[in-house]
């Protein structure tokens, strides 16, 4: 094997191009089983972002359900989730153009249930002995009005808007029948309030008619956060809550909350997309489910009788992607984790062999050009640690040169309430086959380390994740991994905000690059929509009260202490950060004489999907640093325009 070539880190060549991490990629999502037949949701960035239903039959043949140009996507909540619902083969869907519901009957085209008025459906149940589906509506119909939402039921046969079953709270989510069908459970909650701040989990009986009664609540209140009721196959209720300071399983035996297998571990994850299943029954006596300790995800049963828990061995550290189903026989499962991409897996729940059955990437890279992530844990401010996935730069055919270390990529996740993982990302490699090391921090806030961790964020964005973003850097530059000259960050959404105020606030970071990030908290606060309204009060303060912080933190209003370059990268149907926000700032950058470039995007949202935008973004992002950074590029890519440069 020959000697690896001396080059400057950064300028090295990597058969990982940003054409590769989409090319025959796709997404994978919400995960259905209906007899032997598995059904799973693909979104294609070389379709235009569509999302199509796939579904494997049990002779082992996939094809498509949904047919272009319908594309399999609700816009509840704006962030969508679980938007599809399958019996006999009869697929009922959301459509992302119109969001209508349509019936699709095999071997026909679908046909719309709901009126084309501005109505949203997701989350459905199917409620086969009454014939109907009980899902989420949002409505948006009166302009000016916030949109109201509630639980309804949709006649399978015939075309309507739905019976609402439910209304007065500001939000609903996760509606489960029993398996007799005499009863439903739900999950509600108020602003300001986020799921995972507090929910209320109700239950009611269904009258002959299908109306409720005798609604109550069993579990939850304002600091309380539930996800997921489930009924078990013999009729208990079940569900995950962070009473404990953990999200861990409990049912309901006799009017009381019952734990499973308590343990410092969550079995659980933000709902930022309705429908997120992290357990499942296998029969009435076993339950799998997945559970993350210390930023690492695993699978395990639980016997309901014992209540003794049973890891699972898997070669999988990410299985806490939003979906598990099982029946007997059988878990179906979305996972991945550093060599390997996020794939649809069946366990055979017998002798615990694993089938691949889809994965997202068929690109093969070989080993020499994969960097493994390393778990970190350094101090911070006030005497605490966070947590980070550190990946150093990694290509078997180059190394830099002795004297030098390695810029430093520091990455800020979305959300805030959200998590980094080790799941099987060509993004990342990308930067460290390139001789770029990236540092995934999961600041103070992020969840996967308890309930006391999710809340350290709690009144304090912009202070704690900006103090373990730098810290994380400086303390990798401190152990020899990095050069202190040569740091970066970037962040998408409230990861932008972050990257945007680490760079106003701290004389720490080089350059940075901001993904449709927030540069106002106050303009975020007025204009977002309505799941996210009222975020900031937990997050940094009720506003208007206390809207002295929102300008305190927004560096929209600070750009006198920037001193740094950015790329700011943006969509323009972005309902969620308006571009706006990327405009004032890059007006601002301009103003000062900073460089700065702005790349928009017609037809993108709140996160970049199709294949040609993913492409030009990953590729402007890089030429912009070898431009503020000095490196040559290995590889000859198309110029950004940088003002002020």
């Amino acid at each position: 094997m020959p000697s690896p070539t001396i080059a400057p880190f950064g300028s090295w060549k990597s058969p990982i191009t940003a054409g590769s991490i989409v090319a025959d990629s796709v997404r994978l999502g919400q995960i259905e089983l209906e007899g032997d037949d598995i059904y799973w949701v693909e979104m294609r960035p070389q379709e235009g972002a569509r999302n199509v239903v796939v579904r494997r039959a049990a002779d082992g043949s996939v094809a498509d359900v949904t047919p272009a140009p319908f594309n399999v996507r609700t816009r509840v909540h704006e962030y969508g989730g679980r938007s599809f619902v399958v019996d006999g083969g009869v697929v009922y869907f959301s459509n992302f153009a119109d969001q209508r519901v349509y019936r699709q009957n095999p071997g026909s085209e679908p046909r719309p249930l709901t009126p084309a008025v501005d109505l949203r459906y997701a989350d459905g149940v199917l409620d086969r002995r009454r014939g109907r589906m009980i899902c989420i509506r949002e409505d948006h119909t009166v302009d000016g009005r916030e949109a109201v939402n509630t639980l309804v039921s949709l006649d399978l046969e015939h075309d309507g808007e739905g019976d609402v079953l439910v209304s007065g709270a500001d939000f609903y989510s996760s509606p489960a029948l029993s398996p007799d069908g005499t009863r439903l459970a739900w999950m509600a909650w108020n602003h300001p309030n986020m799921p995972w701040d507090g929910v209320e989990l109700w239950t009611a009986r269904i009258a002959d008619d299908g109306s409720l009664e005798g609604a109550s609540i069993v579990a939850g209140g304002p600091t309380e956060s539930i996800l997921q009721p489930e009924w078990s196959p013999d009729g208990v209720l079940h569900f995950v809550s962070d009473r404990s300071g953990w999200w861990n399983l409990y049912r309901i035996v006799d009017g009381y909350a019952q734990p499973l297998a308590p343990m410092d571990a969550e079995f659980g994850a933000p709902q930022w997309g309705v429908g997120m299943k992290t357990y499942a029954f296998e029969s009435a006596g076993r339950i799998v489910c997945e559970f993350n300790q210390r930023g690492i995800w695993g699978l395990a049963s639980i016997d309901t009788e014992t209540l003794e828990l049973t890891v699972i061995d898997s070669p999988y550290t990410d299985t806490g992607r939003g979906d598990i189903k099982a029946s007997p026989g059988q878990i179906v499962f979305e996972a991945s984790s550093a060599t390997e991409p996020d794939a649809i897996i069946r366990l055979n729940a017998d002798t615990g062999g694993m089938d691949v059955f889809k994965r997202s990437e068929e690109v093969e890279v070989d080993e020499g050009y994969l960097s493994i992530p390393e778990t970190i844990e350094f101090p911070t401010d006030d005497g605490l640690t966070a947590h980070a996935f550190y990946y150093p730069a990694r290509n078997a055919d180059y190394d830099g040169p002795t004297d030098e270390r390695p810029p430093l990529l520091v990455v800020s996740h979305g959300g805030p309430t959200g998590a980094a993982s080790t799941s099987f990302s060509l993004a990342y490699q990308f930067w460290t086959s390139r001789g770029i090391a990236v540092a995934d921090v999961n600041y103070g806030g992020s969840t996967g380390y308890g309930t006391e961790y999710r809340r350290r964020l709690n009144g304090r964005w912009g202070v704690v994740d900006i103090a373990d973003c730098v810290n994380a850097a400086q303390y990798l530059v401190d152990r020899g991994d990095v050069d202190v000259d040569r740091l970066i960050i970037r962040g998408g959404s409230a990861g932008g905000y972050t990257t945007l105020a680490s760079l106003t606030f701290r004389d720490v970071f080089k350059v940075g690059a901001s993904y449709y990030g927030v540069a106002d908290l106050e303009a975020l606060a007025k204009e977002t929509h309505k799941f996210e309204s009222r975020y900031m009060d937990s997050m940094v303060g009720p506003y208007p009260e206390r809207r002295d912080l929102y300008v305190e933190r927004s560096p929209i209003h600070h750009t006198e202490m920037l001193s740094c370059p950015i790329i700011l990268l943006q969509g323009l149907e972005d309902k969620i950060v308006l571009p706006n926000q990327a405009e004032m700032m890059v007006a601002a950058l301009k103003k000062k004489g900073l460089p700065v470039a702005y790349l928009p995007f017609e037809g993108e949202q709140h996160g970049f999907r199709k294949a040609e935008n993913v492409i030009r973004a990953l590729e402007a992002e890089l030429y912009f640093y070898s431009r503020i950074l000095g490196f040559d590029l290995a590889a000859d890519i198309e110029p950004v325009h940088i003002d002020n440069l």
